[in-house]
């Protein structure tokens, strides 16, 4: 896949996961709706993180010629949406609440500041 294919699934994945993800932390939780778009969530964050460690590094320094300070992120989701799936399998809510709204913050507030930075495809596109 080339990387504009690559940024679009990227995108196509990202956008629906913060819609939910939005949804999920305003609204009331343990809810039938809440677990099965929790769900969802957490497959789209998983899948998403995923695409992003075969999309080169473009803007800033690279390990292995590739990776980028912003796969760190990928690489923290990837370890996030597990644990946090499982503490709530085993009963503990404060730590799965935790790991969720620091996923949402981390993982889409905080590396989506970053896209807007100079230099980067995002900014780019909305700015020029």
């Amino acid at each position: 896949m080339t990387y504009m294919q690559l940024t679009y699934l990227h995108l196509g994945s990202l956008v629906p996961a913060f819609v939910i993800g939005s949804y999920l932390l305003l609204n009331r939780k343990g809810t039938p709706v809440h677990k099965f778009l929790g769900k969802i969530y957490m497959g789209l964050m998983l899948f998403t993180a995923f695409i992003t460690l075969f999309m080169e590094a473009l803007v800033g320094p690279k390990f292995l010629n590739h990776f980028g300070f912003l796969h760190l992120l990928s690489l923290f989701v990837l370890y996030t949406v597990p644990t946090a799936y499982r503490a709530i399998r085993v009963g503990n809510i404060k730590l799965h609440k935790r790991k969720m709204v620091g996923l949402y913050v981390g993982a889409l507030l905080v590396a989506g500041a970053f896209t807007l930075s100079p230099g980067r495809l995002i900014h780019t596109w909305l700015f020029g």
